[in-house]
């Protein structure tokens, strides 16, 4: 086989990865699957490029070859979850959290910075933003492979009936009955909170910095304030997930915060919504990486807390594995007014 002259192959496919690291990943619930599956993407368009004769553009066939490799990688995984889709509500918020059973698939939050270009346009960012809401993601998780493609192909991405029955080598029909029920699916799984619009990103901002200033001072108060009577909050890879303003609240009162500067928090954006990384000192010495809290708001309160207890997930979103009591006594009221006052830096080392 004759190789691919790299230069035009990058020229011609690049610009795509960011938008099929998106699509991957409303496929997959998952960012390292996702990175997996783009460089299998670009390994196979590579290997064929020799061969690409056209016939669409080089998006849909890259699509095209992105869509398929999810669905065999589909056909030997589970769903992946959070806590809330596994059971009840814990109702203790003084007992231990349950760990949840060995090989649960969680959902993992997706960095901003990995999919939305700096200079993109505000409105196309604003659309893949919608598409990669949390409680979106975790809803397509219900949908078979086939009606998670189809309803993204066809929903998200705008491509024509007869484009995306070429892409999966079905029928139009096939593909317009597979939305219909992929839309009646989703319409039965979410919730009117999960479909209701964001608000402004600087009210998210807002809320954002006082969620940040609460865990650093320790204040119990300040956080009742900002939740919501309904909040939930759930922290994979535990199973237990509370809800309900007092209950939440009396759970991070009783097995989380701590004492005053015991936490330390930075923000980021992931999967379109205010998040924060958070740093946690257990002992003298510095702060170590913890994980990486994802917030649901309203304009003026927050919903949902998805904290995920990964400290690998720091680092994935930009973030140094630990940071010295120097330099956290130096930049966090830097920080802080910094998130009021810019938009979300989306993944850079704004600690370090």
């Amino acid at each position: 086989m004759t190789a691919a002259p790299d230069a035009d192959f990058t020229r011609r496919t690049q610009p795509y990865r960011r938008e099929l690291l998106a699509h991957c990943y409303r496929m997959l619930g998952s960012v390292h699957d996702a990175e997996d599956l783009v460089q299998e993407t670009y390994l196979r368009a590579w290997r064929s490029f020799d061969g690409f004769q056209g016939r669409s553009s080089v998006r849909t066939w890259l699509y095209q070859i992105a869509t398929n490799a999810c669905l065999t990688a589909l056909q030997h995984r589970g769903r992946r979850v959070l806590p809330s889709g596994l059971g009840a509500a814990g109702h203790d918020p003084a007992a231990e959290p349950a760990m949840a059973p060995p090989g649960t698939r969680w959902l993992q939050p997706l960095p901003d910075a990995l999919v939305t270009a700096e200079a993109a346009d505000p409105a196309s960012v604003a659309v893949a933003r919608d598409s990669l809401r949390l409680a979106l993601i975790a809803c397509l998780q219900y949908l078979n492979g086939r009606q998670r493609a189809v309803l993204l192909l066809r929903d998200v991405l705008g491509l024509p009936a007869g484009e995306v029955a070429a892409i999966l080598g079905t029928s139009t029909a096939a593909v317009k009955s597979t939305l219909q029920r992929a839309r009646a699916r989703l319409d039965e799984i979410a919730t009117a909170a999960e479909q209701a619009a964001a608000p402004t990103e600087p009210g998210q901002r807002a809320l954002l910095a006082e969620y940040m200033a609460a865990f650093r001072n320790s204040d119990a108060a300040a956080l009742e304030r900002l939740l919501h009577r309904d909040a939930v909050i759930e922290m994979p890879p535990f199973q237990t997930w509370f809800e309900g303003k007092r209950t939440c609240v009396a759970y991070l009162v009783a097995q989380v915060l701590g004492a005053p500067g015991d936490w330390l928090l930075y923000p980021t954006r992931a999967n379109g919504q205010p998040a924060a990384v958070a740093y946690l000192r257990e002992t003298p010495g510095p702060y170590r990486a913890f994980g990486v809290a994802v917030l649901t708001t309203t304009a003026d309160a927050v919903t949902r807390i998805a904290a995920f207890c990964d400290p690998e997930l720091v680092t994935l979103f930009g973030f140094p594995s630990e940071i010295s009591d120097t330099a956290a006594r130096d930049g966090a009221a830097a920080v802080l007014e910094h998130v009021r006052a810019e938009p979300f830096p989306g993944g850079s080392a704004t600690a370090r």
